[in-house]
């Protein structure tokens, strides 16, 4: 089945949504790549953790606890974590202040390892993401997936939401989406799947000059339950 053009699926979304205005408050916020290029390793780090964290927890608890997270990881500074001691993680993962699960905690580790490593191979890991380009940026996915630790499915695509990046996300209404319309075959954790999936998003940008972001929140508007 072809994909829709854009322009029926954002027609869809504003329907549903109320009209264009309405759309329109519901966008995600992007940053130029001036401004991601601007940010601090310590800030990657502690955004990066922090949706490790919210992966399949409340995002609530995550936020309440993360002043706490700041003041226990030295406020993310990746040279700062990188001394730590084994016991010294082992301490924290079982704090009860802090979110008990080892996993998750020696990630905070082994992404500060990560960015020290890109950092040294690339001159900056923020410039990194911020001259990625979006028309792949699954290969960024797979980047952080393959070099840091539990960054695989929706989780580092979530950060780099978060940090700005203009990302798409396969959220279940756009995974529904995508699949009922046979516009992937391979499922989505395969690297040809998220090629297809690239593919479509790549011709979305380039009908409707939307940012990518942008095209997956009207996408999830346009169908299903709104996952955003």
């Amino acid at each position: 089945m072809a994909a829709e053009k854009f322009e029926t699926i954002y027609q869809r979304a504003a329907d549903r949504k109320g009209g264009e205005q309405a759309l329109a408050l519901l966008m995600p916020t992007t940053l130029s790549n001036a401004q991601i290029g601007h940010y601090t390793d310590a800030e990657l780090l502690s955004a990066m953790s922090k949706k490790v964290f919210q992966s399949g927890f409340v995002w609530r608890v995550v936020d309440n606890k993360w002043p706490a997270y700041e003041k226990a990881f030295f406020d993310f500074v990746p040279q700062k974590v990188l001394m730590m001691s084994p016991d010294q993680i082992d301490a924290r993962a079982s704090d009860a202040t802090l979110i008990r699960h080892q996993k998750k905690t020696q990630a905070i580790y082994d992404n500060a390892l990560m960015i020290h490593e890109l950092t040294l191979e690339h001159g900056s890991f923020s410039e990194l993401i911020a001259n990625w380009p979006s028309d792949n940026i699954i290969e960024l996915w797979q980047l952080l997936k393959r070099k840091g630790s539990r960054l695989g499915g929706n989780t580092g695509p979530y950060f780099l939401r978060e940090i700005g990046k203009d990302s798409f996300l396969l959220t279940r209404d756009v995974q529904s989406y995508l699949t009922a319309h046979k516009l992937v075959d391979t499922g989505f954790s395969s690297k040809s799947g998220l090629a297809q999936v690239q593919h479509v998003f790549n011709q979305w940008q380039q009908q409707s000059g939307f940012g990518f972001a942008e095209i997956s929140r009207i996408l999830a508007c346009s169908v299903g339950d709104n996952h955003l």
